[in-house]
């Protein structure tokens, strides 16, 4: 289906809509072009996508296949880290149940990305950038409240150097800007993971929702608890 370059009000005309809803399909349609559909009211979204519906689709010759998410290449450098994460923590010898803090963190982001399936192209991948400072808060205040702490050490920037030195990737570091020194790993013990968890996937969720543009015209509710990509 090709992408129109200007809006089809003619088309809805002849297929009976009243002129009230063919202009404010037209107004609507131009304001999204200028200013994005997050700028949208929930009801005007709800109206462009009845509308557009309504329209024959736009053939081309050329057929597109969606990527699946898991090969898009913020989806794959979260993975990478998170992988990174779980190697250390194996030859750290934690007690059992025992988990870090980032991991549990990232394992809540793809899961959340599983879930609502973004697009993840550009605008996605620069609004995520947002994501970084949520992360960095989360860890903080829950080490500073949570007793059932052990403060390991983890150099977050030594896989991504050792990465670069294999292949090129123009990925960016996990937690860019922090200084090298900057190695405290907060592990949780068994009886504080539920818990954390609980409070990561929260936050993620919502701000993965409000934050990346191919989501702004999402209706999908939260994911249930329960839910699993598995």
């Amino acid at each position: 289906m090709a992408k129109e370059s200007t809006h089809r009000a003619q088309e809805l005309k002849d297929l009976g809509w009243s002129n009230d809803d063919v202009v404010r399909y037209a107004e609507l349609w131009d304001y999204r072009q200028r200013w994005g559909a997050i700028n949208l009211e929930r009801d005007d979204r709800q109206f462009l996508r009845k509308a557009e519906a309504a329209l024959p689709k736009i053939l081309t010759n050329k057929t597109s296949i969606k990527k699946p998410i898991n090969e898009k290449s913020y989806y794959q450098r979260i993975c990478f880290f998170l992988e990174a994460m779980n190697q250390a923590e194996n030859k750290l010898g934690l007690a059992k149940g025992s988990r870090g803090m980032w991991p549990i963190l990232l394992e809540e982001e793809l899961r959340a990305l599983d879930y609502y399936e973004p697009v993840l192209g550009l605008p996605d991948t620069i609004k995520a950038k947002g994501l970084e400072p949520v992360r960095e808060e989360i860890v903080k205040s829950a080490s500073e409240s949570i007793e059932a702490l052990q403060l390991l050490t983890f150099d977050f920037h030594k896989p991504l150097d050792v990465l670069k030195t294999k292949e090129s990737t123009r990925w960016r570091p996990l937690r860019e800007g922090i200084e090298t020194k900057d190695q405290n790993y907060p592990v949780l013990s068994q009886i504080a993971v539920d818990d954390f968890r609980k409070e990561a996937r929260s936050q993620l969720v919502t701000v993965i929702r409000e934050t990346l543009p191919s989501l702004a015209e999402s209706e999908k509710p939260y994911p249930p608890e329960d839910w699993s990509n598995q």
